[in-house]
């Protein structure tokens, strides 16, 4: 996806006449979110600091005479002999430095996201995905009958969750023509119109499993939410 971080009062109101417009056709609900990011992923940089302790400890391992000669540098080139203590104690507050100087460094938002897994990132984004679903749509239409569909800027994830009378009738790969819909208008830097084209085509879903009667009330919101 591109790396879009904003959405416009004209992305709001894209989605929001898509979703109005789709519901048209179906007793189905459609509600629409947009988060800046699913994690903070706040163990990331101290993942990545103790990673590289222990690549600095086994470089003092596997290399002690760099090491030493590295030390001779602060000794003005003049070889030392360190007591068992103080050659512990300096290795100690060597990795002690490398792991506050690489948590600061990957504790920056652009690299946090960066160095995280795709694999975490994925599962993350699933998992807020599928909690703001319980809590905005889940059993709360007539019929349960409600989809989110969710995208998540920092990450580039897009996620559709559907509530249970719609996953006993529609198989998980009717969503892929959505997402591929969502996900060209988003490499072009347009999340509204992703929005919008997810929503027409989860509209036709419903519309075919779950058509317009007269006595189903609009219960959802039609806004585009964004956290």
């Amino acid at each position: 996806m591109s790396k879009v971080e904003t959405v416009s009062a004209d992305d709001h109101c894209i989605v929001t006449d898509a979703v109005a417009a789709a519901e048209k056709h179906t007793d189905g609900e459609i509600v629409t979110v947009i988060a800046g990011q699913s994690d903070g992923y706040r163990e990331t940089p101290i993942y990545w600091a103790v990673a590289a302790m222990f690549f600095v400890l086994a470089c003092i391992a596997v290399f002690p005479a760099w090491f030493e000669g590295w030390l001779s540098v602060f000794t003005g080139g003049w070889v030392h002999a360190y007591t068992p203590g103080e050659y512990l104690t300096i290795i100690m507050l060597l990795l002690a430095v490398t792991f506050g100087a690489v948590h600061l460094v990957v504790a920056w938002k652009p690299i946090r996201l960066a160095l995280t897994p795709p694999a975490i990132k994925r599962i993350r984004s699933r998992a807020r995905a599928i909690s703001l679903f319980r809590v905005s749509a889940e059993k709360r239409t007539m019929g349960l009958t409600g989809v989110l569909i969710y995208l998540s800027m920092a990450e580039h994830r897009a996620e559709i969750v559907a509530d249970s009378a719609i996953a006993a009738k529609v198989s998980p790969d009717v969503w892929g023509e959505a997402m591929a819909d969502m996900i060209v208008e988003l490499r072009a830097g347009r999340p509204g119109e992703g929005m919008a084209a997810a929503v027409r085509d989860v509209g036709k879903v419903l519309a075919e499993h779950f058509p317009k009667t007269t006595d189903n009330p609009n219960e959802l919101p039609d806004r585009l939410i964004e956290l």
